[in-house]
C-alpha cells in the first residue's frame, strides 16, 4: 500500500468500492455504509439533517462516502448524480405504462405528457450538475454559477411537479396514477434534498 493510501482515511481497496457502486446503481443500496471510515459517513449523516428527507439522503449518499470524503462539493455531485439517475429509472417506469393492455388515449396522453417533464426535468439536473462542474474551482463568477446550479434546480422540481398535472379532470385508473405518482415522488424526494445540501454550499 502506498504513503498516500495510508495518510487518506476515505481510502481503501478500489475494486471493493467499484463493484459496490455496481451493485447501488441497479438496487439503490447503501452498501458502502459500513465499509467507508466513519469519518465520512459521519459527515454525510451530518450534512443530511439539513434536508427535507434525511434518511433518504443517507441512504443514497453514504455509498459515496469513500470518494466524497468530506467534500460539500463532492457531495452535492454525487446528490445530483443520484437524482439524474433515479429520474432516468423513473422515465423507465412511466415509460412502460404505454406497453399495458387497455391504456385508454386520455392514459396515453396523460403517460406522455409525464414523460416529456421527466425528461425535461433529466436536462435540467444535467445542467445543474454541470454548472457544479464549473463551479469546482472557478475563481470568479462563483454566485453567478451557484445561481445557475439553483435555477435549474428550481427548473428541475417545476417539471417533476407538472408529471401529475395531467390528473386533473381526466378520468385516470388508479394504476397509472399510483404508479406515476409514486415514481415522481421518488424523484421529487431526491431532488428537495439535493437542492437543500447546494443551499447549504459555502462558496
Amino acid at each position: 500500500m502506498g504513503a498516500s493510501n495510508l495518510t487518506n482515511p476515505c481510502s481503501y481497496n478500489i475494486i471493493t468500492f467499484l463493484i459496490t457502486v455496481l451493485v447501488f446503481i441497479s438496487h439503490m443500496k447503501p452498501t458502502l455504509a459500513s465499509k467507508a471510515p466513519k469519518t465520512c459517513t459521519n459527515f454525510i449523516k451530518t450534512s443530511c439533517n439539513s434536508t427535507t428527507y434525511p434518511s433518504l439522503c443517507y441512504k443514497s449518499l453514504s455509498p459515496y462516502a469513500p470518494s466524497v470524503k468530506t467534500s460539500p462539493k463532492g457531495l452535492c455531485n454525487a446528490a445530483l448524480s443520484v437524482t439524474i439517475r433515479a429520474a432516468r429509472n423513473t422515465l423507465s417506469v412511466v415509460s412502460k405504462l404505454t406497453e399495458q393492455k387497455g391504456i385508454t388515449h386520455t392514459e396515453a396522453a396523460t403517460i406522455k405528457d409525464c414523460i416529456e417533464n421527466v425528461g425535461d426535468s433529466i436536462d435540467d439536473l444535467k445542467q445543474s450538475l454541470k454548472a457544479m462542474g464549473s463551479l469546482i474551482g472557478a475563481k470568479a463568477d462563483k454566485e453567478s454559477l451557484m445561481a445557475d446550479v439553483k435555477t435549474w434546480m428550481s427548473a428541475a422540481i417545476t417539471d417533476e411537479d407538472t408529471c401529475t398535472d395531467g390528473f386533473a379532470g381526466r378520468n385516470i385508473s388508479p394504476t397509472v396514477k399510483n404508479t406515476i405518482r409514486n415514481s415522481k415522488l421518488g424523484i421529487a424526494k431526491l431532488t428537495s434534498n439535493a437542492l437543500s445540501l447546494i443551499n447549504h454550499l459555502n462558496i
